[in-house]
């Protein structure tokens, strides 16, 4: 398995875990994600992560029912990306947002980084454990380091907020996402 395939499970092993932990009422509620319930949170997952790699000629077959089924449809998804992203895929090159990459740095960049993050924010609308660990904390905190100001660009984070004084590390990199912890 090449590194960005590793990093891809790395995230969606306890990612696959809080959705089928999910309660059949939590995929209705609302997520820390403004204007989105827990659903629509996994079905920003599938569609971006479609497109993107859709984009660069990848065949992911047809799209999983998530309004059906959340946890059901992000595995089936999840299973089409961990058997796309062979060394040859993620070693494609393209012009990307911030110039020149792979398709393998921008996923593990950009896509692994999104389901780490919305893994708390899932946990978060059904009350379940979020806990990072210091590996994702990591992750998170490279990815808010990279993206700079078009991290707040329409469509992906909102404006961070003001952590309290007294803050643990998770809580002030999620308020930099506009999140309360």
């Amino acid at each position: 398995m090449n590194e960005t395939a590793t990093s891809y499970e790395t995230a969606n092993g306890p990612l696959t875990a809080v959705l089928d932990a999910l309660p059949a009422g939590a995929w209705s509620e609302p997520s820390p994600c403004e204007a989105w319930s827990a659903a629509d949170v996994v079905g920003h997952l599938v569609e971006t992560q479609r497109d993107f790699l859709g984009q660069r000629g990848l065949e992911l077959g047809a799209a999983p029912d998530v309004a059906a089924d959340p946890a059901a449809a992000w595995r089936d998804h999840a299973k089409r990306v961990r058997e796309a992203l062979t060394d040859d895929v993620v070693a494609t090159p393209y012009e990307g947002f911030f110039g020149p990459s792979t398709v393998g740095a921008t996923f593990e960049q950009f896509y692994v980084w999104d389901m780490v993050v919305h893994r708390w924010d899932v946990a978060r609308t059904a009350g379940l454990d979020g806990t990072l660990t210091d590996a994702e904390l990591d992750r998170i905190e490279r990815g808010i380091d990279a993206f700079g100001p078009a991290l707040y660009m329409e469509g992906i984070c909102r404006d961070g907020i003001e952590p309290p004084h007294d803050a643990d590390r998770a809580t002030r990199l999620l308020a930099h996402l506009g999140r309360r912890a």
